[in-house]
C-alpha cells in the first residue's frame, strides 16, 4: 500500500514576473516500509518537498495523498494536527533543547497526548532501549557526543510512533564515522517496519536506502 502519493506537485513564492518556482510538477509515490532518499544539489527543491509531506509548508498546486485520502492542508493548526498524528520528523542540527534532559527532550513529543506519567515513562524507555540511550536519559546535550545527540533527536521522532519518518541531511553535522552509525540505526529502524524519507546530499547515505531518486532544478531527474 501506498503511504504517500503525490501528483503534480508545485510550489513558488511570489507572482506575476516576480515568481521564483522551487517545485515543478513533481508526480511521486512511497510505499509503505520503504526507505526512499532523495538526493540533490542545495537548492534543488529536496528541502521544500520534505516540508510538503510532513505537512511543514504548503504546495501551491497538485495533489498529496496519504495513505490514499487527499491531504488539504488549510493552516498551521491543521498541519500541526496532520503532523502529531502521522510525522516524526528528524533535523541536520538535532533541534534540541540544551536546559532539558534527554528523557525529558523525547517526553517533549508527547505533550500533546495527556499521558499519564507512568505510560508517558513507559513509552519514552522503550524507544530509548531500542536505540541504545538509556544510559543518556539524565544528561543534557550539551554533555554528550553529536552522534548521541541524533540518536536522542531520532527517539523523540520515534516515540508518537509516526506512520512516516521524514529525515533531513541526518548526517550532515556528523563525522563521517559517526555517520555510518546514524545511517545503520536508520537502516535497522526500516527493517523493523518504519517508513522512512531521507533528504541527502551524501552518497553513502543515499545507497543505503532501498530506493533512491534524484531532484535537479526543482523536477525529478529521470
Amino acid at each position: 500500500m501506498s503511504i504517500v502519493c503525490l501528483e503534480n506537485i508545485k510550489k513558488s513564492f511570489g507572482e506575476g514576473n516576480h515568481t521564483t518556482n522551487i517545485l515543478n510538477d513533481i508526480s511521486l509515490l512511497m510505499e509503505e516500509g520503504e526507505m526512499l532518499a532523495v538526493r540533490g544539489k542545495s537548492g534543488s527543491g529536496k528541502t521544500t518537498l520534505l516540508n510538503i509531506i510532513g505537512g511543514i509548508d504548503f504546495a501551491t498546486g497538485g495533489s498529496f495523498f496519504f495513505r490514499g485520502e487527499e491531504i488539504r492542508l488549510r493552516n498551521q493548526n491543521e498541519a500541526a494536527k496532520f503532523r502529531r498524528k502521522h510525522i516524526g520528523v528528524v533535523v541536520q542540527h538535532f533541534a534540541l533543547l540544551n536546559d532539558l534532559n534527554v528523557y525529558n527532550n523525547i517526553a517533549l513529543a508527547l505533550w500533546a497526548d495527556r499521558l499519564s506519567f507512568s505510560q508517558e515513562k513507559k513509552r519514552v524507555y522503550e524507544i530509548m532501549e531500542e536505540l541504545g540511550i538509556m544510559s543518556l536519559k539524565s544528561q543534557y546535550p550539551t554533555t554528550i557526543s553529536g552522534g548521541e545527540k541524533q540518536r536522542v533527536a531520532i527517539a523523540r521522532a520515534l516515540v508518537r510512533k509516526p506512520d512516516l519518518i521524514l529525515a533531513d541531511e541526518p548526517t550532515g553535522a556528523l563525522d563521517e564515522v559517526t555517520g555510518r552509525q546514524i545511517i545503520s540505526v536508520l537502516q535497522t529502524l526500516n527493517r523493523s517496519g518504519h517508513t522512512i524519507f531521507v533528504v541527502t546530499h551524501d552518497e553513502a547515505v543515499a545507497r543505503s536506502c532501498s530506493r533512491i531518486i534524484e531532484i535537479r532544478d526543482g523536477r525529478i531527474s529521470q
